[in-house]
């Protein structure tokens, strides 16, 4: 059995692990990526993808072929409720920051706009990104088990086609394996949670449905009904892939039954039941069954083995949570693993991942599935559950129609429920609002900053230890860039102002010191960047002496509010707990 050697070895290549192979790839470190797949995702799955994840493609210079294939913003937000797509329409809400007032709150937030990027168009741009930056992928090869000592780790695999096993040395191992995440199985993380929560029914299929859309365009059309086979009444999702012909519908099945038939006839008829006009043309392209899950894991590795994406975390799409955080999980984990690797960070900055990723996965999982629940609220507005019987729902739902007290309390409590769905398809704070806290983070003595507005609701920029660097933008010439834009590739950057040149020569001097480059900027009039619209003046929470230290994921790893009297000191105390080391033994300068 001859053994094949990497630096990182990724099980798994759907966005969690394409986003570590691309990344680890522009970072320079070997990695080979292993699918017991022969091909990528051939399904939409997760679709949406917000700022934060846009942000991190933007970094790794792939932004712009993700914008050329996604549905953009502005036609994502119309989202209705309604008895089918040619039937009544209940409510609508203006989803995913589309409303004026949320719009304006998007645009300020970051140089980078979400969009509908499906996956079966998302995971080719990673894959093949990474291999066109070195990654080494292996189709048809199925991960058995592994074996982790000091040094390294050491996998069994089987290739599929020729039907033999033979084993990849690495230094780490990533498994990016998905929701039955069998490397996090072998490693024996410590899960919370049930799988198999409820079930549900995945329909691909194609059709012109632009005369019941076109005028509300949205990538969401939810379908109430009574009549149900799961309890009588069932909200279905009819999810637009491409505007306006091609479609996912999302069903229900009582998970403790069987799964139904995925007959082409039976799920023909699903979809002509929740378009409602049978006359459509319909053809189906897949249909499938699988389980809402509500599962966390409480660590992310043990030893050398790390685990990301839905392996760590597993939940309903609800809030369109899943494949950004997945993506996101890889933007902490790979900028770590190349510090580790070329042997300027000690071991302990892999200790973060954990520290850093777990409490979004838990929180991510928790929302997802608490937005399942509140639907309850359209059934109960319409007085759907004091009753089981079909016809009186339906007489239920009438009586929103009428005149009189009842009727406008029921009117009420139905805008009332779909103004409540906020929490599900607007959650800005929920996707921007991530504050570390490990050892990776240099608090600087403050108390974190409250919220202004609700926390899951609103993004609050802050240049708070632990949060990303707030979004401004400056100006070098005549280009026009973001305050982003200046950080991340992989490198530390350390942002300043007039009166903070100290701060510039401290960070050439400790760069050299630990081996590490730190890209020391000014901010301000006459310096590096301009300030132009005066907004980062007003974002950076610091004096224009000060300076931010920022990680090569832009999240801010050292702040001072001013210089202090021994810069370089300090800079190398922050650089040094974030890297898990001491300086470079023989440095006078410190």
């Amino acid at each position: 059995m001859n053994d094949v050697e990497t630096d990182v070895l990724i099980v798994g290549s759907g966005p969690a692990g394409g986003a570590a192979a691309l990344l680890l790839s522009t970072y320079g470190v070997a990695n080979i990526v292993v699918t017991k797949y022969s091909r990528l995702a051939d399904t939409p799955r997760a679709h949406i993808t917000n700022q934060r994840t846009m942000e991190v493609l933007r970094d790794a210079g792939v932004e712009d072929e993700v914008v050329a294939l996604a549905t953009p913003q502005e036609l994502m937000g119309e989202t209705p409720f309604c008895t089918s797509l040619a039937g009544e329409e209940l409510g609508r809400l203006r989803t995913w920051h589309t409303h004026p007032s949320r719009r304006a709150d998007h645009d300020l937030a970051s140089p980078s706009s979400m969009c509908d990027m499906p996956q079966h168009l998302m995971e080719p741009v990673l894959i093949n990104g990474a291999i066109a930056r070195g990654t080494h992928m292996r189709y048809d090869t199925e991960y058995l088990s592994l074996d982790q000592d000091e040094d390294g780790v050491t996998a069994t695999v089987r290739d599929r086609l020729l039907g033999i096993e033979y084993r990849i040395r690495a230094k780490y191992l990533i498994g990016a394996d998905g929701g039955r995440s069998k490397v996090a199985e072998d490693i024996g993380l410590p899960m919370v949670g049930q799988m198999g929560v409820a079930g549900s029914i995945n329909i691909v299929f194609e059709a012109d449905l632009s005369r019941y859309v076109a005028h509300r365009p949205s990538t969401l059309y939810w379908v109430l009904q009574t009549g149900s086979e799961v309890g009588g009444i069932g909200m279905g999702l009819v999810r637009c892939v491409r505007p306006w012909h091609e479609w996912l519908i999302v069903w229900g099945y009582d998970i403790n039954g069987e799964p139904p038939d995925l007959t082409e006839e039976y799920a023909r008829q699903v979809a002509h039941h929740l378009i409602g006009d049978p006359s459509i043309p319909v053809t189906i392209k897949s249909s499938s069954a699988w389980t809402v899950n509500h599962m966390y894991a409480e660590r992310y590795h043990v030893g050398r083995v790390f685990c990301a994406g839905d392996a760590v975390h597993r939940h309903p799409p609800s809030n369109g949570l899943g494949s950004n955080t997945s993506i996101q999980d890889a933007y902490n984990l790979a900028w770590k693993l190349k510090m580790v690797l070329s042997g300027v960070a000690g071991p302990g900055l892999l200790e973060t991942y954990h520290d850093e990723r777990a409490p979004i996965g838990k929180q991510i999982v928790d929302r997802a599935n608490k937005s399942i629940g509140e639907t309850s609220r359209f059934f109960s507005a319409l007085g759907l559950l004091s009753t089981s019987d079909t016809e009186q729902m339906r007489t239920n739902m009438a009586a929103r129609k009428l005149p009189g007290d009842e009727a406008e309390k029921q009117r009420q409590l139905l805008r009332e429920a779909v103004e409540f769905k906020n929490y599900e398809f607007n959650t800005h704070g929920v996707e921007l609002n991530q504050r570390y806290e490990s050892a990776a983070v240099v608090p600087d003595g403050t108390p974190a900053p409250s919220y202004s507005r609700d926390a899951e609701l609103y993004h609050q920029a802050t240049s708070y230890p632990g949060a990303k660097v707030p979004h401004a933008w400056v100006s070098r010439g005549k280009t026009k860039l973001s305050t982003l834009d200046i950080g991340g590739h992989g490198r530390f950057t350390l942002l300043t102002g007039p009166g903070g040149e100290a701060w510039q020569n401290a960070a050439d001097a400790v760069g050299d010191a630990f081996g590490v480059e730190i890209s020391a900027v000014t901010i301000g009039p006459g310096c590096d960047y301009e300030d132009i619209y005066g907004d980062w003046a007003k974002l950076q929470e610091i004096s224009d002496s000060g300076c931010l230290l920022l990680r090569p994921d832009n999240h801010v790893g050292f702040r001072a509010d001013v210089v202090h009297a021994e810069p370089e000191k300090a800079l190398a105390a922050a650089l040094g707990q974030i890297l898990a080391r001491e300086h470079r033994a023989g440095s006078e300068a410190f």
